[in-house]
């Protein structure tokens, strides 16, 4: 039902919907549309993972390389131009999500992010591909935006948060892909020289090149048409996905949908954007500022630098890194998918706090143990192993609750600004910090490095349990009221 209002955003008169289809949204079972959404926009994660795994499996080989000659120096500042490009992707792109809507948005990000990695097997120096990791970050942080928004309004509420957490894990099964690709691609055997490292690029562009065509089938987000104006194109779509379900032999219960009134509008100012954000939701932004800092310093300076760790302290050759990244890939992916139901049995602020927690005390205890020379590489990949079950489903928790804490109308660019600012503070400096670190070739210098990755989770942890937001099994529109909605009179 619509009704005409004086309303205006700017100088364009507003229309008034009350609707019922976000309820009826997370009303619906789980189903192979879900599935379908999980396969074509969740492969972003997979993308990332399988990205961030090349930079670390392909370092002793840039390192080695005719052309390139790379320092570790060198090897931190390309994982650096990745995370820089991302930050700036997800800003601008997360813009033009809001604005633009999010189906239009993951067709140029996946598209950005398969001529950029596919350009990186071409870089002929430093400067060239430090250009296209940056563009190939760009790519991927323009999905993150475009990619969680819509995958967070389609899926029901009382599922949202492991299957969000399950997701975000498939970013290990790409690494685990990165690592394999490059245990075959590094063999000089197989390929001499350049090749080997010039062909690992192209894994990430193929599997773009693949999925590409599964995302025309997946609609535009109806919560986001709703506060649009266009209220007959998302009633069309529910309806939709509503009569396949049917078709299956599912019964869909009207007894408990609730009915929202919202005021269209054309656009969301920024002005608008960051009072919702860091006046009217402050302490909701500390926790995701904080949950992101500490998750991408934890993870970029570490993982970027995983290969150089095992190259320079336990002298594992190069072209067999990858048989240790798959063991790490394994824990990872098994955290969120083992204990991510639990972030919606327990609840969101308890597990947050209790996985940035074990992670930043497993990583203290396994830093003594490195820094006085007490691992060996199996028993320090075991470690990681232990300790990335915990600090996988804790990232992913944070990428989760950024997503879901902010009203619709800004949710893109919400998720954009977090990780933005998260990356900016722990991802950017923390590869290149760590990279500088391990150049000094002391177990002690590395130690405080890690203690430095404890501490930033342990204030995350404490940080989130305080003002943390319950969230588990409710709606998005009852977490954060839509900007454009409309008290009852």
């Amino acid at each position: 039902m619509q009704e005409p209002s004086t309303a205006t955003v700017g100088a364009e008169p507003s229309v008034t919907v009350e609707t019922d289809l976000p309820s009826r949204l997370d009303r619906l079972p789980w189903g192979r549309f879900h599935s379908l959404i999980v396969v074509a926009l969740g492969v972003t994660w997979l993308l990332d993972g399988l990205e961030v795994t090349l930079a670390g499996s392909v370092a002793s080989a840039l390192k080695s390389s005719d052309v390139l000659h790379f320092s570790n120096a060198d090897v931190g500042l390309a994982g650096s131009a990745y995370i820089a490009g991302a930050v700036l992707g997800a800003l601008g792109f997360g813009w033009l999500t809001d604005r633009l809507g999010r189906r239009k948005l993951f067709f140029i990000t996946l598209a950005l992010y398969l001529a950029a990695t596919a350009a990186t097997a071409f870089s002929w120096n430093l400067a060239s591909f430090l250009l296209f990791r940056f563009l190939t970050g760009a790519g991927i942080g323009g999905e993150y935006t475009a990619i969680n928004s819509t995958i967070q309004e389609f899926t029901p509420a009382r599922v949202r948060g492991h299957t969000d957490l399950a997701i975000n894990g498939t970013f290990w099964i790409g690494a685990a892909l990165g690592a394999i690709g490059s245990l075959v691609l590094l063999d000089p055997h197989l390929f001499h020289g350049d090749w080997g490292w010039r062909a690992c690029f192209f894994i990430g562009a193929a599997l773009a090149l693949a999925i590409l065509p599964m995302r025309v089938w997946i609609p535009e987000s109806p919560r986001w048409l709703l506060t649009h104006g266009e209220e007959k194109e998302a009633r069309r779509i529910v309806e939709g996905i509503e009569a396949r379900f049917r078709a299956q032999d599912h019964a869909l219960a009207d007894d408990a949908l609730k009915r929202l009134r919202l005021r269209a509008r054309e656009r969301t100012t920024l002005r608008e954007v960051f009072h919702t954000l860091f006046v009217l939701h402050r302490r909701r932004a500390l926790v995701g500022l904080s949950l992101m800092t500490a998750q991408a310093f934890f993870y970029n300076a570490i993982f970027f630098t995983y290969a150089l760790v095992l190259t320079d302290f336990y002298h594992v050759p190069g072209d067999h890194i990858g048989w240790y990244i798959l063991p790490f890939a394994l824990g990872n992916f098994a955290g969120p998918l083992l204990i991510g139901r639990l972030f919606d049995v327990i609840g969101r602020r308890k597990m947050i706090a209790a996985t940035y927690a074990i992670s930043a005390i497993l990583l203290t205890l396994s830093g003594y143990l490195f820094e006085q020379a007490l691992l060996t590489v199996t028993t320090q990949t075991i470690a990681w192993m232990v300790i990335f079950f915990f600090a996988s489903a804790a990232a992913s928790s944070a990428y989760l609750t950024v997503s879901e804490s902010f009203p619709l109308e800004i949710r893109a660019l919400a998720i954009a600004v977090f990780y933005a600012f998260g990356t900016a503070l722990g991802g950017i400096a923390g590869p290149a910090f760590f990279g500088r670190l391990i150049d000094t070739q002391q177990r002690s210098e590395v130690f405080s490095g890690y203690l430095v990755g404890s501490a930033l989770m342990l204030a995350a942890a404490l940080i989130g349990a305080i003002w943390g937001v319950d969230a588990e099994r409710r709606s998005l529109e009852t977490v954060a009221a839509p900007l454009s909605a409309v008290e009852d009179q």
